[in-house]
């Protein structure tokens, strides 16, 4: 299938966005999820949510259910969450911790390397069946990165680090910035999740570019005074925002006295980075906390983002610990930006928006992104 995509004639100052009806066209969204949400990692939780042999957690990529559990071997591992006699779903709770793996149907039984171990009433295959790797669980590629955990449909992905390690590579000109912050030693403090009424790619743009913030967010360009003349951290490599000089942390009232996290220097201090891990993941970094996005595509028109608020454990561990300031600064920026993402999608169906809108010099760097996808869903530019 060979389809064009229009760009402005002097890409020197102004560029195209996207047409209209890749973000409104069912057959697009397909595409999309065979060739960029399937064959990408995707990102699903922490490596600390499954700690211990036995510990489990369940999730779901595009319409594939995936148990993800640590073995007595200690090794961390994924299925689908299937059982090989007749389908039924092995797991149901998000998490839990278990032994053995058993199917609530039948009984079918299954060990936490995912070999099928029990078949009850069955002395006639028995002996057929157990053991037996054709039957055991459909193994799914895993990989931790950084404490994440990140998962990928295909057969024979490339390595998790050549995806995000690049994209880290880019947008800091290294990667000792970004490890630096030990995303692995942190937990969960807070989670929300969002329905958001726009398509995934225009939740990515919004997050990418600043040109938008001093007009819809005022408590960020507050925190972050720089934001006002439109220019984010993603413009340029290794950009950071100064936090206002008035203020003592990155939160809605400005105040904070939780010490930087392990690992950072004294220059990272008053300093925020926006990361977009393509193509569905945003990473947030602040002296004393992370927080991590992660867009899950329902349809053409339709997205989910979960967001999640990281601190040092033992700061969450303290009588005292409340997040709320922190997060309610960046709950008000995601509102804001979701909103925004709305008021697009309504209209991407729209005659007007038929051969797509315009990118100024400002927020060009999103284009990268359009490659990604568009080349990813073998569509022609020109």
């Amino acid at each position: 299938m060979e389809m064009n995509q229009t760009t402005v004639s002097d890409p020197g100052k102004l560029q195209a966005t996207l047409k209209g009806d890749l973000y409104t066209s069912p057959e697009i969204f397909e595409l999309e999820k065979e060739h960029i949400f399937t064959k990408k990692w995707t990102f699903v939780g922490f490596e600390y949510e499954v700690g211990k042999s036995g510990h489990y957690i369940t999730t779901k990529v595009q319409n594939e259910n995936i148990l993800i559990i640590r073995g007595k071997d200690n090794v961390l591992r994924a299925f689908l969450n299937v059982c090989r006699h007749r389908g039924a779903t092995l797991c149901n709770n998000p998490c839990g911790k278990t032994g053995i793996i058993r199917c609530p149907y039948h009984s079918w039984s299954y060990g936490l390397d995912g070999s099928l171990l029990g078949v009850p009433n069955t002395t006639e295959c028995r002996e057929e069946l157990v053991n037996n790797e054709n039957y055991g669980l459909e193994p799914v590629h895993l990989q931790v990165w950084h404490g994440m955990i990140w998962l990928n449909l295909s057969e024979n992905p490339l390595p998790v680090e050549q995806q995000l390690d690049t994209q880290i590579f880019d947008r800091f000109g290294d990667l000792a910035t970004f490890s630096r912050y030990q995303i692995q030693n942190l937990k969960v403090a807070h989670r929300k999740e969002y329905e958001v009424a726009a398509n995934w790619k225009l939740i990515v743009e919004n997050f990418q570019e600043c040109y938008h913030c001093s007009s819809i967010h005022p408590e960020l360009t507050a925190t972050l005074p720089e934001f006002r003349s439109g220019i984010g951290t993603q413009n340029t490599v290794s950009g950071a925002a100064k936090f206002n000089d008035e203020l003592e942390a990155f939160s809605i009232s400005g105040k904070g006295s939780r010490a930087m996290l392990k690992g950072l220097l004294p220059e990272d201090d008053r300093l925020y980075y926006g990361i977009t891990i393509l193509p569905l993941v945003f990473i947030n970094l602040t002296p004393d906390h992370v927080i991590i996005h992660r867009i899950l595509p329902i349809s053409p028109e339709k997205s989910k983002v979960i967001c999640e608020w990281l601190f040092d454990p033992e700061e969450i561990e303290k009588p005292d610990f409340d997040p709320a300031d922190a997060v309610e600064l960046f709950h008000r920026v995601n509102m804001q930006d979701f909103e925004a993402c709305e008021w697009c999608q309504e209209n991407m169906g729209s005659r007007s928006y038929k051969n797509g809108g315009i990118l100024v010099p400002i927020e060009q760097h999103v284009s990268k992104f359009y490659d990604l996808v568009l080349e990813s869903i073998g569509m022609k530019v020109e």
